[in-house]
């Protein structure tokens, strides 16, 4: 009947803003949560046909947790605090599965606070342990499957860690007098040395001469260039003749570059090869006709710009992640090491993962399949360190839907208290 209908409809009434208080007071709990994601109640309308006249269907609910949603991001000052500006997720495992060594299923989450554990893996305080695809050791990423967690390894930094970053390139940028090419004069070699780091680390040198070529008359402009290598036991890796233009269109720049012994000269690139003890190194001593690279002007001999790569052994004293995802360990030498890669996971459906305790969420059916793509790349956006996501949760807006889902029950409330008091007449009739 139709009072019982209404009666019925009242407590599901009852019910439904019930639910919705539950997420409101989950959502407001937790306005202060790093990463949180807030729930919502969704209201769906029961229809009851039958021929005796109208049945109040009353109403259920649904609930649904909002994962697309990104809250506001701030900045701390932990380098290996992530959070993600834009759509995508951080992978990570659990610390546990880490510690058997057995498999490591994935999780995602959208920011986290890691930290070195005691093995040096990077885990939250809630035991999540950051995941990536490690580098090899130029620094590269190997082309790992995407649609697989396969190739993520836990992120493991060292930080009793020391490295080296050996010596692959030197650029020579040395004025020599034109002067000493004339006639008359004393033909005396100019000395030069130039360390660098060798594959362990150690500081090496090379030793560089340049004796000019005096003629019987006029100038010759020519130079002869031997380098030695103190890691070769003082061996000659690389012999050359330097010839100089002379013309008011390239004057002092270099002419011509003849090798007589050691790596040709490559006039494109302005590069010399060396084979050193441990291994190649390219030395720029300029292009032809360049006025940046080796020149030979007036009467000074001067080493005017003198680089190279590389550094001595140093300590690991930071790590830090940029917005391709990419670990970076940083040493005290200045030396900066591509470690690992933490790509960003993306799924059709977001709002549909599983929902763990932590922040944490798993790929579900209703989320669709994962792929990993490399941060800022595809729909995802980028890794930002030293910042968190702050809760998505808008407490001023809970508090107004508060104030009506109050409202609401308390009229549930009296739809009920109407039903008892109309069927307390029915009653009445009999007397």
């Amino acid at each position: 009947m139709t009072i019982s209908s209404s009666l019925n409809a009242g407590v599901s009434g009852l019910n439904a803003n019930a639910t919705q208080l539950a997420t409101i007071s989950d959502n407001i709990a937790n306005s202060s949560t790093y990463g949180y994601k807030r729930s919502e109640t969704e209201f769906h309308s029961m229809v009851i046909s039958g021929s005796s006249g109208y049945s109040a269907g009353g109403v259920h609910t649904s609930t649904a947790r909002m994962i697309g949603e990104n809250g506001p991001l701030i900045s701390t000052s932990n380098s290996t605090d992530i959070a993600v500006s834009g759509s995508g997720m951080i992978p990570v495992t659990d610390a546990s599965a880490v510690n058997s060594g057995g498999p490591t299923p994935m999780y995602l989450m959208t920011t986290g606070s890691f930290y070195p554990d005691e093995d040096g893996y990077l885990t939250t305080s809630t035991g999540k342990v950051l995941m990536g695809w490690p580098t090899e050791a130029d620094g590269t990423v190997a082309a790992f499957a995407r649609d697989t967690s396969d190739g993520l390894e836990p992120v493991q930094i060292d930080g009793n860690q020391f490295a080296g970053d050996p010596t692959t390139q030197i650029s020579l940028g040395v004025n020599l007098p034109a002067t000493e090419t004339e006639a008359g004069a004393p033909g005396d070699p100019r000395e030069l040395s130039v360390e660098y780091f060798d594959n362990l680390g150690t500081s090496e040198t090379l030793s560089v001469s340049f004796t000019p070529t005096v003629p019987a008359s006029g100038s010759s402009n020519e130079w002869t260039m031997v380098i030695t290598d103190s890691a070769s036991g003082g061996a000659v890796v690389g012999e050359y003749t330097l010839t100089f233009d002379d013309s008011r269109a390239n004057g002092g720049t270099l002419a011509s570059v003849t090798a007589v012994t050691g790596g040709t000269y490559d006039s494109v690139e302005g590069t010399i090869e060396l084979t050193v003890a441990g291994g190649p190194l390219e030395v720029d001593i300029g292009m032809l006709g360049d006025p940046f690279g080796m020149t030979q002007l007036s009467d000074s001999f001067a080493p005017t710009s003198i680089t190279k790569n590389g550094s001595p052994v140093g300590n690991l004293t930071s790590v830090e992640i940029d917005e391709n995802g990419f670990v970076h360990a940083i040493y005290d030498t200045g030396f900066t090491n591509t470690i690992y890669q933490v790509p960003l996971v993306d799924v059709p459906n977001p709002n549909g993962l599983t929902t763990l305790s932590g922040q944490v969420y798993q790929v579900s059916l209703d989320s669709g399949p994962f792929f990993l793509w490399d941060a800022g790349d595809g729909p995802t956006g980028s890794v930002i360190g030293y910042a968190l996501e702050e809760s998505a949760t808008d407490v001023a807006a809970e508090l107004t839907q508060l104030i009506q889902t109050q409202r609401a029950y308390s009229s549930n409330a009296k739809i009920i208290q109407t039903v008892d008091e109309m069927l307390q007449e029915t009653t009445n009739i009999k007397r």
